[in-house]
C-alpha cells in the first residue's frame, strides 16, 4: 500500500461527508458509489487551484453528457489572454498502490473535449447544464477576441499516462496554447501537508553584500540558477507558504515563457540582467565571513516571497533541458534576515515587493484598517468577517472578504458587469469604490445575504427557470437591492446596525419575491436590449460582462 493514496483515500471519506448533500440536491447524484470518485474531483480541484468550497463546487461538471470533462474553471482575461483548467480525474476505489497509469482513453476524451469546447462554431448534441454554461462563457470570449490558454489536467491515484497516452496528446498537436499536468496522491499531498521549516545551505557565486540596519540583516548577492532549480527539487512548494501567487505555468503566461525562452536560448548569460530578481526572507543565515566571495549561506526557514514565478519557471525549464552544460546564468538575490516575531515588517515587505505587479491583492489588504475595522463591526450584528483565506468551512453566518467584495459591487455600486468579471481588480483599482470609507458592516452583511440568494438559484435553477439565471446573477442581485431599499423606504447610506434587523426580517419574509421580480426585470431588459432577435447562449453570456442592460433596467424605473 502506498502511504500517500492511503492518507488521499482517508481524506476522501470525510470529502465525502462534506459534500454528500450538494451533490444530492444540485449534481442529482445519489448513488453511493459515486460519491467517492465525485469527492477526489473537488479534491483535487480545492487543493491544486487553492479555491473556497463554493468556487470549488460550482468548477465541477460531472455527470451524464460531461464529455469526458469532470471539472472546469475559467480565469479572468488579463492581457487579452485567459486560462481554462480542465479536470479529468480517474480513481481507482480498490487499488491503494498507486502503480496503475492514468488510461489512455482518458486523455482521448479530454482531448476532444478541448478541440470542441473551444471551437465556437462546434455544435454538441448534448452537454450537461453545468458545462454548457461554462462551455458558452469560454466561447463568448473567444468569439470577443481573447485568447484561452488551456490547462489539461489528468488526475489519478497512480502514475502518469504512459507512452501511448503521450503519443495520444502528440497526435491532436495543440501544441503550446494546451499545457498537460499529472495529478495524483503524491502531489496532493505534497500541497496538503502542513507548512514546514525550510533549512538549507545557499551556494551564491561571487561578491556579496551583507549589511544590518534597523535590526534587520540583507545579504544581496547573485545565485545561479540551476541552485535555484536543484533548491526547488528538494523542498518544492513549500518554499512558497508566504507567497501570495499561485504558480500561474509557462504557457500562456507572457513573463514566465519570456523567462523559459532565455533560458533555452544563448540569451541566458544575459538572464541576471533581464529579471528583476528573488526576495527571500529567514528567521536566520550564516556564513564564512572570511571569505571574500563565493559564500555558502546556511539559513533558517527560509521563504520567497516575491519571484516565487520566476523560480517556479527555472525549475521546471531546467528540469526538461537534457544539456545543463551550458553557459552558466545567474539572479539576484536579496535575503533578508528578520525578527521572527515582527509579522507586521513581514507583510509590509511582501506588499512592496508584490503590489507593482498584475496579482490578487486580497491577501495584501487583509491587515488594511478598513478590512479590520468591518471585521469587528459584523461580529457585532452575530456575523464573522473573514479578510484573510483560510480552510475552515464557511457557515451561514461567516462571511469572506472576496465574496463580500462582489456583493456590495453588484448591490450598491450597482457595477455587476464588474463583479462578476473584474474580480482581479476588487482589491486593486476598484477597492476604494468597494469598501469606500463610509461602508459599515450592515451594509456590508445586507448586500451578501441579497447576493447569496441570487448566487443559490444560479447555482441551483429550477427547472422552468430561464437561461439567463445561469449568467445574471450578479444584475439579479443589483435589482433586488433596489427593491430592500424600496421597501426600508431609505437610501443604502443610511442603512446601518439601527434598522439591520428590520432589512434581515424583509430578505427572510420576501427575498424570493424579490428574486422572481428581478428576474423577471432583467430578462425584460435584455430582450428590450435584442429586439425580436434570437439571443444565443454566447450572446446572453457575453451580454452580462458588459453594462448595456444597466441603463434600460434604470430606464424601466422611472
Amino acid at each position: 500500500m502506498n502511504i500517500n493514496a492511503a492518507i488521499i483515500d482517508q481524506r476522501l471519506q470525510s470529502v465525502g461527508e462534506e459534500i454528500r448533500d450538494r451533490v444530492a440536491q444540485e449534481l442529482n447524484i445519489n448513488k453511493e458509489e459515486k460519491l467517492k470518485p465525485l469527492a477526489f474531483v473537488y479534491l483535487c480541484v480545492k487543493t491544486v487551484l487553492d479555491l473556497n468550497d463554493d468556487e470549488t463546487f460550482d468548477c465541477i461538471t460531472e455527470g451524464g453528457g460531461d464529455f469526458g470533462v469532470d471539472a472546469i474553471h475559467c480565469s479572468e482575461e488579463i492581457d487579452g489572454e485567459f486560462t481554462v483548467t480542465l479536470f479529468q480525474c480517474k480513481y481507482r476505489m480498490n487499488n491503494l498502490e498507486g502503480t496503475s497509469n492514468f488510461p489512455e482513453g482518458g486523455i482521448d476524451a479530454l482531448n476532444k473535449a478541448i478541440r470542441y469546447i473551444f471551437d465556437p462554431g462546434t455544435k454538441l448534441e448534448y452537454v450537461n447544464d453545468r458545462l454548457s454554461s461554462k462551455m458558452e462563457e469560454i466561447r463568448s470570449l473567444i468569439r470577443d477576441g481573447y485568447i484561452p490558454q488551456i490547462r489539461a489536467l489528468a488526475c489519478n491515484n497512480g502514475l502518469q499516462w504512459n507512452a501511448a497516452g503521450q503519443e495520444a496528446i502528440d497526435r491532436f498537436g495543440f501544441g503550446h496554447q494546451v499545457t498537460w499536468e499529472h495529478v495524483n496522491h503524491d502531489r496532493l499531498v505534497m500541497i496538503l501537508q502542513a507548512p514546514k521549516s525550510v533549512s538549507d545551505t545557499l551556494q551564491f557565486t561571487g561578491k556579496a553584500i551583507v549589511e544590518d540596519f534597523n535590526f534587520v540583516r540583507v545579504l544581496v548577492a547573485r545565485i545561479s540558477v540551476f541552485e535555484i532549480a536543484a533548491m526547488f527539487a528538494r523542498h518544492g512548494e513549500r518554499l512558497l507558504e508566504r507567497n501570495i501567487r499561485r504558480y500561474l505555468g509557462v504557457a500562456g503566461n507572457r513573463v514566465n515563457e519570456a523567462i523559459s525562452i532565455t533560458l533555452e536560448s544563448p540569451e541566458r548569460s544575459n538572464f541576471y540582467f533581464y529579471n528583476n530578481g528573488i526576495t527571500m526572507i529567514c528567521d536566520k543565515f550564516s556564513y564564512n565571513a572570511l571569505q571574500s566571495g563565493d559564500y555558502k549561506v546556511q539559513v533558517e526557514n527560509l521563504q520567497i516571497i516575491n519571484g516565487g514565478q520566476t523560480c517556479m519557471t527555472i525549475h521546471k525549464t531546467l528540469n526538461n533541458l537534457f544539456n545543463h552544460n551550458q553557459e552558466e546564468a545567474y539572479v539576484l538575490v536579496r535575503l533578508y534576515q528578520l525578527p521572527s516575531d515582527n509579522h507586521d515588517l513581514v507583510q509590509q515587505i511582501t506588499f512592496a515587493t508584490n503590489s507593482q505587479n498584475p496579482v490578487d491583492m486580497r491577501d495584501l489588504r487583509a491587515n488594511d484598517e478598513k478590512q479590520q475595522v468591518l471585521e469587528m463591526d459584523m461580529v457585532q450584528l452575530g456575523y464573522n468577517y473573514h479578510r484573510k483565506r483560510s480552510d475552515v468551512s464557511i457557515r451561514p453566518t461567516d462571511i469572506t472578504s472576496g465574496i463580500a467584495a462582489e456583493a456590495i459591487l453588484s448591490v450598491w455600486r450597482q457595477r455587476p458587469q464588474q463583479a462578476k468579471f473584474l474580480s482581479r481588480e476588487h482589491f486593486g483599482k476598484l477597492y476604494k469604490v468597494i469598501f469606500s470609507d463610509d461602508l459599515n458592516g450592515a451594509q456590508t452583511i445586507i448586500a451578501t445575504l441579497l447576493y447569496r440568494i441570487a448566487e443559490n438559484r444560479r447555482r441551483r435553477p429550477l427547472g422552468n427557470d430561464l437561461l439567463l439565471v445561469r449568467y445574471a446573477s450578479c444584475f439579479i442581485a443589483m435589482q433586488m437591492g433596489k427593491y430592500l431599499l424600496k421597501d426600508l423606504q431609505c437610501n443604502a447610506e443610511k442603512l446601518s446596525h439601527r434598522n439591520f434587523q428590520i432589512a434581515r426580517d424583509l430578505i427572510e419574509q420576501n427575498g424570493m419575491r424579490y428574486l422572481e421580480r428581478a428576474i423577471k426585470d432583467v430578462n425584460t431588459a435584455t430582450q428590450r436590449l435584442y429586439g425580436k432577435s434570437e439571443i444565443s447562449i454566447q450572446q446572453l453570456a457575453a451580454t452580462f460582462r458588459r453594462g448595456d442592460l444597466i441603463e434600460i433596467l434604470e430606464s424601466m424605473e422611472q
